[in-house]
């Protein structure tokens, strides 16, 4: 469905960009299938603004892009947390990529992706995906290759509903994410993006600890049953 918009603003920071992304998820709010996912790194202050105002659990979605050798915005595949293995073979057979050569590309990537496993959920389950809502949340959309991966592995885990929100994103990738889920939120739309930093007063690096502090809050634990 069409993305829902609001006038162009520049957001204070992440949490005043999560909050006026909360706004417009209110229909939302309050109901036991929904969970909210960040995208790491800058993602998760903005998910957790919007866990904490539709009172839903909150969740980091650990997914890494496969990119294709020489044309890393584009992705061959992507992995997360779990074991979950999607595959781009429309982008595999175009480009010719060997099985070894995705074997390498796969295993440097489960390297970062279980580096921040560890750093940010430690013993804490992965969240049940099946059948529920799932909202995930960037703090901004350029080019959608990353969001494009998360989709493709939470989709991959049949959730009843997926809905993308972020405060600010490219109006085209806005509108070609919007056939790949249920529904796509976005605060504003510019016409020329410039760059996601542009859009905020205070866009400082979300850091490891920034995200293992927010997912350590009461608001920020997930129900515990997370398979991704």
């Amino acid at each position: 469905m069409p993305p829902s918009i609001a006038p162009n603003i520049i957001f204070q920071n992440r949490t005043d960009a999560g909050r006026q992304l909360a706004d417009r998820l209110q229909g939302y709010a309050n109901r036991p299938d929904v969970l909210v996912l960040g995208l790491p790194r800058g993602g998760v202050p903005v998910a957790y603004e919007v866990a904490q105002a539709l009172h839903a659990p909150l969740d980091v979605c650990l997914v890494r892009k496969l990119g294709v050798p020489e044309h890393k915005e584009l992705a061959l595949g992507a992995i997360a947390s779990g074991g979950v293995r999607v595959f781009n073979y429309g982008i595999i057979h175009r480009f010719q990529i060997s099985i070894p050569t995705i074997a390498t590309i796969a295993a440097q990537e489960q390297r970062e992706l279980e580096r921040r496993d560890r750093a940010y959920r430690g013993d804490r389950p992965l969240p049940q995906i099946c059948d529920r809502t799932v909202i995930l949340v960037d703090d901004g959309i350029a080019t959608g290759a990353t969001m494009r991966a998360a989709i493709a592995v939470i989709a991959a885990q049949q959730p009843a509903q997926l809905v993308v929100a972020t405060p600010v994103a490219a109006p085209a990738t806005c509108e070609a994410l919007s056939h790949e889920v249920d529904e796509v939120v976005c605060v504003t739309l510019p016409e020329s993006l410039n760059a996601i930093g542009y859009w905020y007063e205070d866009f400082s690096p979300t850091t490891d600890a920034d995200v293992r502090q927010l997912l350590a809050t009461p608001a920020g634990h997930g129900n515990g049953e997370f398979e991704e």
